[in-house]
């Protein structure tokens, strides 16, 4: 065994220094892809428009379509090849008017929105008496008999978003199973100003028969304390959310084909779908239009790379992923196969590097071309990414650390594919994340082009490596 280590430590070391030798070789064109991009404004102002032009783009919007549309022309105008949509089915949720109201110990507005996939109340509200749980072992210990008929507040402190989300994504449906009538999700932030955070929540197989929305984080807690001090808290909830038939969408996408090897593929995008609230800034209209601007930079830079980068905006993350799963169906074109994805869906802060996946997610057996296009028991591909990092060390964006990539491309990584998620400080973007304060003034327009350079570097030498 130890034999063994050794050998496997010796090997690791000789195709890192073989990888870093490589990736000096570019060196130069990473200086220059840095520069374009920390003198560009035409990334800026295209996500300017989309915000306040377009504004949020829901699954099924009519926003969403022009969003669509517009991108594909602004792909063309960017000198983009093949540009192309991919006609996706996609959920299609109103929110409509929502309210919740504090009727007892005294009459006060509680600050809410509807979590995507809640049903409606009736036209007169559901009105009953709120229960507090900090964890889902609390909500266990009450059981049916201290849940039934009542309105379930999750009151969990922000640990962190995977950690926390999940009392969003489940809480729901554990209460309903209990017998509650609605559910109260505290917000997923470390931080508010007394406004909801909305996202998805799911139901498993049951049929979604209370409603759930998203309350402050001051809201949730002001009513944990009440109830903790014996105090009876009830509450009138009143939303007209439903689903619509699923409509029409479609994904985008555009290529700057490779020179040798054009059915190699380096995927780089992010969603262009978002909440019905705010203007989908940092989630996720930042991430689209970096990565346009990246392959943007590539072309006026005269740069011709060996594979082809394909630009891709996806549709429906917020909503259920379909876009993510209609572009991997898509690419089981023959002879096609995928060397990376990366995506860039954590907002357009200061960028410090990358997260890299190479363990397959989730199995699809139907995709037969993505397949063993890349091995992932190869030891040189965390050694290549690494030493492509340290040409982003000028702008800090050089770390590479073994992560989970981002929603959209899972399907690809499912298969093997080597994921990228871009990672930013995310010093404020739980803040502003799914709230009606995710808006374009919000962007630091240096950490937006940073956030392009890296994306650029990283996605040209991938596609370039001999």
């Amino acid at each position: 065994m130890r034999t063994t280590c050794l050998v496997l430590i010796t090997v690791m070391l000789a195709f890192a220094a073989g990888e870093t030798r490589t990736a000096a070789q570019y060196k130069a064109i990473a200086g220059k892809l840095i520069d374009a991009a920390l003198r560009d404004d035409a990334g800026l102002n295209r996500l300017e428009y989309l915000c306040y032009r377009i504004g949020n783009r829901p699954s099924g919007s009519e926003s969403l379509d022009r969003a669509i549309s517009w991108s594909a022309d602004q792909m063309k105008a960017a000198g983009l090849e093949n540009v192309r949509t991919i006609p996706v089915k996609v959920a299609h949720w109103v929110r409509g008017a929502e309210s919740a109201e504090m009727l007892e110990p005294m009459r006060k507005k509680i600050y809410m929105l509807g979590l995507g996939g809640s049903p409606s109340t009736p036209k007169e509200g559901v009105e009953a008496d709120v229960v507090a749980v900090s964890n889902f072992e609390e909500l266990r210990k009450l059981g049916r008999p201290g849940v039934q008929g009542r309105i379930v507040l999750f009151d969990a402190p922000f640990v962190s978003y995977d950690q926390t989300v999940e009392y969003r994504s489940d809480g729901p449906a554990r209460a309903q199973a209990l017998g509650a009538v609605g559910a109260l999700v505290r917000s997923i932030t470390p931080r508010s100003l007394r406004d909801p955070h909305t996202g998805a929540t799911g139901w498993g197989a049951a049929r979604p028969n209370i409603p759930a929305a998203a309350v402050s984080v001051e809201d949730a807690i002001w009513m944990h304390h009440l109830t903790a001090s014996g105090e009876r808290v009830r509450v009138r909830l009143r939303m007209e959310a439903h689903f619509e038939p699923d409509a029409d969408s479609a994904d985008v996408m555009g290529e700057i084909p490779g020179r040798e090897l054009k059915n190699e593929v380096v995927v780089i995008g992010g969603h262009i779908d978002s909440w019905d609230v705010g203007m989908g800034a940092h989630d996720d209209g930042a991430g689209v239009m970096a990565a346009l601007e990246a392959a943007a930079l590539i072309r006026q830079l005269g740069l011709h790379p060996r594979r082809t980068i394909r630009v891709v905006f996806w549709t429906d993350e917020e909503n259920g992923g379909r876009g993510g799963a209609a572009y991997r169906d898509w690419a089981q074109r023959p002879g096609e196969r995928h060397i990376a994805a990366i995506e860039m869906d954590g907002g357009a802060e200061k960028p410090i590097g990358f997260d890299l996946s190479i363990t397959p997610r989730r199995p699809h057996s139907a995709v037969k071309s993505i397949r063993g296009s890349f091995n992932i028991t190869q030891p040189d591909m965390f050694a290549k990414a690494t030493a492509i990092a340290n040409l982003l060390s000028r702008i800090g964006a050089n770390q590479l650390l073994p992560g989970n990539g981002e929603a959209d491309i899972e399907p690809l990584m499912a298969e093997g594919v080597p994921g990228f998620g871009l990672r930013t400080t995310m010093t404020h973007y739980w803040d502003y994340h799914h709230t009606e304060a995710d808006t374009f003034d919000k962007i630091v327009p240096d950490d937006f082009r940073r956030c392009a350079a890296a994306i650029a570097v990283m996605s040209y030498v991938l596609a370039d490596w001999p």
